[in-house]
């Protein structure tokens, strides 16, 4: 399927950005980053009516190309749960009168409270006006059980202020069949999802992969028996052809998303940017990207590369705050689908220099959180990548620029990383490892970190240089 579908062959079946929170590091802050800041003051507003839709083939339903993924809220105050109800209620607001109708959330995003303020935002306007959708989340093993189950589904219903759901998702299939039975099969809430499907509760049922590809080919091929409405799976220019290179656990999205065509299966996309790793690029990247489009983000390429396919039908995108979103309306108001050559590139050179990086490919999407023992494991692990991907890492050097780098990194990350939640304080439990969609070794990631500090600390790497 591979040699069908590779990057080489992915413009022919394709028919025809916002920049993505990262936490800015005071040592690691890039020119690159600068200019994006001055570009958001310049923005242009993206024009009203003219949204690309998609159709959805079961409902025959037009579909906002751009999807709302409500798991990055704004917050009030640097305390990042407290959020921010009237922000989110404008931002919605504004999605919604430039075209957005798909909004997407779940049980555990921002730490349970997503769904509550979705229903708060969306209840102020007409229920025809937005597709909601939200998921079964239940990883923990007390929500395997058939009554926990249905209790959180009927919770969904009532926090979204709906008496239906557009789209309902098994949340993050993909880690063995044993656990897909578990969850789903072997306690009956399979038959019961399906029966309020037929009961019109459920418009749209279908579920989200993270995991290992026999898991994945052996759930659609249940399609016959449970027919699947849309699968939710990650495609971005990286995930093309090198997700499997990146991690062998991971699916490259050339496959999945040929699988569901064979199967005449919308796609829902996430993680068009990786957690905003595909907008915040090295600067190099990204002055390459701005040279052949002055006019557009360095997001928006990963954006135009998700919404190209005519088997995708809607991109979710976390957007933060306003700019994210009217930077991503401008993507898709209207889509103006990839080239050829801009394929080429996004391909052959972008995402080969990425994975030359060899960057902890961490997407921010904190379902490794919260940790027990209080360690911010996603900001620790975007500080460090956007340090190395800015080549800012005080590693081996011994020029006049290694203090200055030392210096940065560490305060950095004291301004990023309150003391008590940095790495040296995991005591490797490895809780959160199995939660993680990317399959990331985490406590060996932070140990290899909290190493890393403590060398920088003690001046431990450039005595080993000079040895």
């Amino acid at each position: 399927m591979k040699k069908d579908i590779s990057r080489r062959n992915f413009i022919k079946i394709l028919g025809g950005g916002a920049l993505t929170t990262a936490a800015v590091m005071t040592g690691c802050k890039s020119k690159t980053e600068s200019k994006a800041v001055e570009g958001y003051k310049k923005q242009v507003e993206p024009p009203v009516g003219q949204m690309t839709y998609r159709e959805n083939p079961k409902t025959k339903e037009k579909v906002s190309l751009l999807g709302y993924g409500m798991m990055r809220l704004p917050s009030k105050t640097e305390n990042k749960d407290d959020y921010d109800q009237e922000m989110i209620n404008r931002q919605v607001d504004y999605a919604i009168e430039h075209g957005v109708n798909y909004f997407d959330t779940s049980p555990v995003y921002c730490q349970g409270k997503s769904e509550a303020c979705t229903g708060i935002a969306l209840s102020r306007h007409k229920r025809s006006e937005y597709l909601v959708a939200t998921k079964l989340s239940n990883f923990n093993r007390d929500y395997w059980q058939r009554e926990k189950a249905i209790e959180m589904y009927h919770n969904s219903l009532k926090q979204l202020q709906v008496d239906y759901i557009d789209y309902y998702l098994l949340h993050a299939v993909g880690g063995g069949m044993d656990e897909f039975n578990g969850r789903y099969v072997d306690n009956g809430i399979m038959d019961y999802l399906l029966k309020e499907r037929e009961a019109g509760r459920i418009r749209n049922f279908g579920f989200s992969f993270h995991g290992y590809k026999a898991v994945f080919d052996e759930v659609l091929a249940m399609h016959d028996k449970y027919h699947w409405d849309f699968v939710q799976i990650e495609l971005n220019y990286l995930d093309w052809d090198y997700a499997n290179e990146i991690n062998d656990r991971n699916v490259d999205a050339s496959y999945l998303y040929a699988e569901l065509q064979k199967k005449g299966i919308p796609a829902v996309i996430m993680e068009p940017l990786l957690g905003g790793r595909l907008a915040n690029l090295p600067q190099y990247m990204a002055t390459e990207l701005k040279q052949r489009a002055p006019e557009r983000s360095v997001a928006s390429w990963a954006f135009r590369y998700a919404g190209t396919p005519d088997g995708v039908l809607t991109v979710l995108s976390g957007m933060t705050y306003m700019e994210h979103l009217k930077d991503n309306l401008l993507s898709y108001c209207p889509l103006v689908p990839l080239t050829e050559s801009e394929q080429r590139y996004l391909d052959q050179t972008v995402a080969e220099r990425i994975v030359g990086l060899e960057n902890i490919p961490c997407n921010d999407c904190k379902y490794c959180m919260p940790c027990p023992y209080g360690i911010d494991i996603p900001a620790i692990f975007v500080h460090y990548n956007k340090c190395k991907n800015d080549g800012t890492l005080p590693r081996l050097k011994m020029d006049d620029e290694y203090y200055k780098l030392r210096r940065n990194y560490l305060i950095g990350l004291d301004r990023a990383v309150p003391r008590m939640r940095q790495a040296d304080h995991c005591i490797q439990c490895g809780q959160c490892e199995p939660h993680c969609p990317q399959s990331i070794r985490i406590p060996r990631e932070l140990q290899k970190i909290s190493q890393f500090v403590e060398d920088l600390k003690q001046n431990k790497i450039l005595q080993k240089e000079q040895t």
